[in-house]
């Protein structure tokens, strides 16, 4: 178990990591925030990224930036009173995201970076590690190894599908138990997992259908925390359009599945 704020992880209730995959606008961001402040009636930690350093093209929008980012999300754990967690792609972003947000979240394909894990790790605030979609679960422990190493035993490991062929992702459900054991809480990214990387050249597709699906096998697995990507338009959204669930009808989804929780 390891404790985000006031929220325990892994200690018996099922939590959620809510919000929109990239800040588009301050406007934006706290209308989401706000919705989910007002509305999820269960344990979660508000993410959203400042920057999106892994966009498929160079052309793609990446963000408001660190700076604005960080004043966003202060904004939104003062005055909504709610956890936040954002990304880091770079070991000097560490400290200041670290100074704002209760956990630090390390993005899939950065999930060995030394440098990068060992920045998160010496904030002493809780790490997220997204499993790269390269890496088997097992491949975890090493990733692991590195954070307590630097005496931070505050970790949450994530699964957002593996990659065994092109423009797609698979989604082995062993994964849960197996990084379990490693004793760290899990957690299953149920938008990512659904993402078609690269399916239309310069942008990233995805089957956002099957959002719920995966989420209820992955409480059912065992998963301590779902992480669910949300916007109010997610076709217009400038970021994983494919793959936010919108918001309108977040609640329910949300019901179902610490409804499967409590009963497994």
């Amino acid at each position: 178990m390891i404790k985000v704020g006031d929220i325990e992880i892994g200690g018996g209730s099922l939590v959620f990591i809510l919000g929109p995959c990239m800040m588009e606008s301050k406007e934006m961001v706290m209308e989401i925030a706000t919705t989910l402040k007002n509305t999820c009636p269960f344990p979660f930690i508000f993410k959203t990224s400042f920057d999106k350093a892994n966009r498929s093209s160079i052309n793609s929008d990446r963000g408001i930036g660190l700076e604005a980012g960080l004043s966003i999300l202060e904004q939104i754990k003062y005055k909504l009173n709610l956890l936040t967690t954002t990304d880091i792609h770079l070991p000097e972003q560490a400290e200041s995201v670290g100074a704002v947000c209760d956990m630090i979240q390390i993005p899939a394909f950065l999930c060995r970076q030394t440098d990068l894990l060992i920045a998160a790790a010496n904030t002493n605030k809780p790490v997220n590690v997204k499993k790269g979609q390269f890496l088997s679960p097992q491949d975890m422990k090493n990733v692991v190894e590195k954070i307590r190493n630097c005496g931070n035993s505050n970790i949450l490991l994530t699964d957002r599908g593996t990659s065994f062929g092109y423009n797609n992702l698979i989604s082995d459900m062993r994964a849960i138990p197996i990084m379990k054991n490693l004793g760290c809480p899990v957690c299953f990214d149920a938008s990512h997992s659904v993402q078609c990387p690269g399916a239309f050249g310069d942008s990233s597709g995805g089957e956002r259908q099957f959002t719920p699906t995966l989420a209820k096998a992955a409480v059912a697995a065992g998963a301590d925390v779902i992480f669910i990507e949300t916007h109010q338009n997610p076709e217009k959204a400038k970021s994983d359009s494919a793959i936010q669930w919108p918001l309108d009808k977040l609640l329910p989804l949300l019901k179902k599945l610490n409804d499967i929780y409590n009963i497994c």
